[in-house]
């Protein structure tokens, strides 16, 4: 896969990136999870799957990959894989997140498995934590599924310490979720420090069953904006149109990476045919007739069991 700017922030990404939320913890609520990655959950047994499956991303020709305080262990096994390959800073983009804190104690069945926190204690301690495991590898950080509810992007503190992680080199963005993701959109392209737009970047879910934040992120993309696609697969509902679905989110001309959350080698490869797959106009007018209102599919997504 050829390499192509993440918009304006002068990173490197491939069309298809690898996230690392279904690899880094034991539980997440993705379809069919107990077939894909087994009963072995141990921290031991799950960083070599990380590992492979970063290897089998890697070799397909993905450049850049997505983790998250959150996502467990998400951060060390992306380190190590990195140190273990020797790859240099510069062969990869690297993006995190921080604004969920990881609680689930290493158990499927935790009652709690992420707390979310937008306070500028929690960024102060989780950008030291991300640092101090990915080092110079680091070059995107985003908050966390940024809501209007939070706060966090009316934080005038939080907003300052973000423009000075900014001016010392990192990119910032920030991610969304559910059915009001695109009015968070348009609030974040409003936000300034010291007469600057202070985000670079944006993630956001667009799939084929919830297609909703799609004009935002044009939007967003034509202010100079990278955009990457979460849960094009919808956690799993998509799962077995895996290429079409991806390919899908690809074929909006707005979309800079497309995350696969593959757990296993072989979804992997699945995954990155995606790349190679094209549509005539009337394909894509077929499956936008897949689409869901917005607040049914969030309200069913809410449903998801971790597994």
């Amino acid at each position: 896969m050829a390499l192509r700017p993440l918009g304006a922030t002068g990173l490197k990404v491939t069309p298809i990136g690898l996230g690392l939320a279904a690899v880094g913890r034991p539980g997440y609520i993705t379809l069919g999870r107990e077939h894909d990655i087994g009963t072995d959950r141990s921290v031991e047994t799950l960083e070599r799957r990380s590992h492979e499956v970063l290897d089998a991303a890697y070799d397909a020709g993905i450049r850049y990959f997505d983790a998250a305080r959150s996502y467990g262990f998400a951060e060390r096994f992306l380190a190590s894989w990195l140190r273990q390959r020797a790859l240099p800073p510069d062969a990869v983009t690297v993006g995190s997140k921080w604004g969920y804190t990881y609680v689930g104690d290493w158990r499927v069945d935790a009652r709690v498995h992420e707390v979310k926190d937008h306070s500028l204690a929690a960024l102060r301690r989780q950008i030291e934590e991300s640092r101090a495991i990915l080092g110079e590898y680091l070059d995107l950080y985003q908050i966390h599924s940024a809501t209007l509810e939070s706060g966090v992007l009316g934080d005038d503190a939080v907003l300052s310490e973000l423009s000075a992680l900014r001016a010392d080199g990192l990119r910032i963005g920030l991610s969304v979720s559910g059915p009001r993701q695109a009015e968070v959109i348009r609030q974040a392209l409003a936000v300034r420090v010291d007469g600057i737009n202070l985000f670079q970047s944006v993630q956001a879910t667009w799939n084929l069953m919830e297609p909703s934040a799609g004009p935002a992120l044009a939007e967003a993309h034509d202010a100079g904006w990278g955009v990457i696609i979460k849960e094009a697969l919808a956690n799993g509902r998509l799962a077995s149109q895996d290429r079409i679905a991806i390919a899908a989110a690809l074929a909006n001309p707005w979309v800079d990476v497309v995350l696969s959350g593959a757990v296993t080698a072989e979804q992997v490869r699945s995954n990155v045919l995606a790349a190679t797959v094209h549509f005539a106009s009337d394909h894509l007018t077929e499956l936008a007739k897949m689409a869901e209102p917005a607040d049914q599919y969030w309200k069913e997504r809410s449903q998801l069991a971790w597994a």
